[in-house]
């Protein structure tokens, strides 16, 4: 411990130095034997005299462990060591982006039941600090719709790519076998143990509506995750819907995402991390398989040879893009090119911006259905009709979500198309936001909570509690059952009755 006093003095002494070059090596040894003395004490001894920013850039310099063992010499230095400039300061030079981590602690921590993002709690950053160093991490699974993301929550993106769970294997097998074959593959192709480490699921957008039906087949699959890992021994798991995971990857824990899923386009609102199926989540029949389509039939049209789908695919994601005024891009030049590579080069020019136009005029692709922006101007009147807040803002937030929303120009024109179709009152704030981390959103939305201060327990189910919870239900079950056939025996014994009392009468009456 002396050598970490004589460091921290030694950089007092260099601090100094500018303002006074008369002290001694002799005098500094003297002055810091006199500085021991007082470790004992309540006192920071000569380290009062210092002024408080000075001695904040010597723990900068010292770093965070010598830092953390200081504030075991006296009551002084642990409050200064506590301040969360410092430790701000430790977490801003870390390989996360600190407005990340700073959003997450802030408004995440506490779990998926109790995010209020006005009301800021008071945190200690010194032990977030060291809480998260300590943080397992969690494997992470983004099942998509087209294609499922995986990797480790510590790592800085997804380690590798499959087909999705809700395509995966045989369709006519039973979910659970098709689930326990999907995950079985990812964790082979990952090397690792099921049991070793926490798992986040992401639970692709299906099952819109908020009738019974629709709540239960949601419910079965939650639950047929949950049992599927469960029984592969994964010692916890956390299974959030991937719009959800898209909006905390933009820092947001209530808005509504646009997510452009390979099949068809859905708009979800949401409200303190949780999907408002009440209000409405609206669903257009375009998805990036029909964009791509769209693309390759104009090509085809004007005999640009191309040997694969995958061609297409790359040409939409490089050279494609959607115009702030449809009209006025039509007369300009917009010839551009792109080298694929085996295939060689190719020249696009219009359908460049026409294939993200069907986004808006579906017509121009043969489709009868509503266009992006009249679909997102119908959830904001539905939200704002639910009066779920006194404040209107929370759903006045766009955040673009899937491989297609990437395309350059959509946020602008959808945030101009949609402020066009409300009124001022209610188009007075709309944002629309780019996909926070392009295709990758939803997974870098888990990625924060895996790397939580206080992961995994805040987040996750653990089998012992999935287990107890699937016990109750099974009871409530068989206790409705037992309801229903009291009373189906009952109203027989009545109807019995009935006809005994009718033929006792028409017996008297003969």
């Amino acid at each position: 411990m002396s050598t970490l006093f004589r460091k921290v003095w030694e950089s007092v002494l260099t601090r100094s130095s500018s303002n006074s070059n008369s002290n001694s090596s002799a005098n500094s040894i003297d002055q810091f034997e006199q500085m021991l003395m007082y470790i004992q004490t309540a006192s920071a001894g000569e380290f009062d005299r210092i002024p408080l920013d000075i001695f904040i850039q010597i723990l900068k310099i010292l770093g965070p462990k010598e830092s953390a063992k200081m504030s075991v010499v006296c009551k002084s230095w642990k409050f200064i060591v506590s301040d969360n400039r410092l430790w701000i300061h430790f977490l801003q030079n870390q390989h996360d982006a600190w407005d990340s981590t700073f959003f997450a602690e802030t408004h995440l921590r506490s779990g998926p039941l109790r995010m209020f993002p006005n009301s800021v709690p008071d945190l200690s950053f010194m032990s977030i600090y060291g809480q998260r160093a300590q943080v397992p991490g969690a494997i992470i699974i983004d099942g998509g719709s087209g294609y499922c993301k995986f990797g480790w929550s510590k790592y800085d993106a997804p380690s590798g790519r499959s087909a999705t769970f809700l395509e995966f294997g045989n369709i006519e097998s039973p979910m659970h076998s098709r689930l326990r074959h999907f995950f079985s593959t990812i964790y082979t192709r990952m090397q690792v143990k099921t049991s070793t480490q926490p798992i986040i699921v992401s639970i692709p957008i299906c099952h819109y509506d908020d009738t019974e039906s629709d709540k239960a087949a949601r419910g079965q699959l939650k639950d047929a995750i949950h049992s599927t890992l469960f029984d592969m021994n994964v010692p916890a798991v956390c299974a959030v819907n991937q719009a959800v995971l898209a909006l905390f990857a933009a820092k947001k824990v209530s808005g509504i995402v646009v997510n452009i899923g390979f099949h068809q386009t859905s708009i979800v609102p949401i409200l303190h991390g949780k999907v408002m199926h009440q209000v409405g989540v609206e669903v257009v029949g375009i998805g990036a398989l029909k964009l791509t389509g769209f693309l390759k039939e104009k090509m085809q049209q004007k005999n640009i040879y191309f040997g694969s789908l995958y061609t297409v695919r790359a040409l939409k994601e490089n050279l494609c893009y959607v115009a702030l005024d449809y009209e006025a891009e039509l007369s300009k030049d917009t010839n551009a090119s792109f080298q694929v590579v085996s295939e060689g080069w190719f020249t696009l020019s219009e359908e460049r911006f026409k294939t993200g136009e069907i986004l808006f005029q579906p017509r121009i692709a043969g489709m009868r259905a509503m266009g992006l922006h009249n679909a997102v101007a119908l959830c904001m009147e539905h939200c704002q009709d639910a009066e779920l807040m006194a404040d209107d803002s929370w759903y006045k937030t766009v955040v673009l979500a899937g491989g297609s929303a990437c395309l350059p120009g959509l946020a602008e024109r959808l945030e101009k198309e949609v402020c066009g179709l409300l009124p001022s009152c209610m188009s007075n704030g709309i944002r629309v936001l780019p996909p926070p981390r392009g295709v990758d959103s939803a997974w870098f939305g888990a990625k924060l909570i895996g790397n939580l201060s206080t992961f995994p327990t805040s987040w996750c189910v653990m089998k012992k509690q999935f287990r107890h919870r699937s016990t109750i239900v099974s009871l409530i079950i068989i206790v409705k059952m037992l309801h229903f056939l009291l009373d189906l025996k009952f109203n027989d014994i009545v109807k019995t009755s009935m006809r005994s009392s009718c033929w006792v009468q028409i017996h008297e009456c003969s």
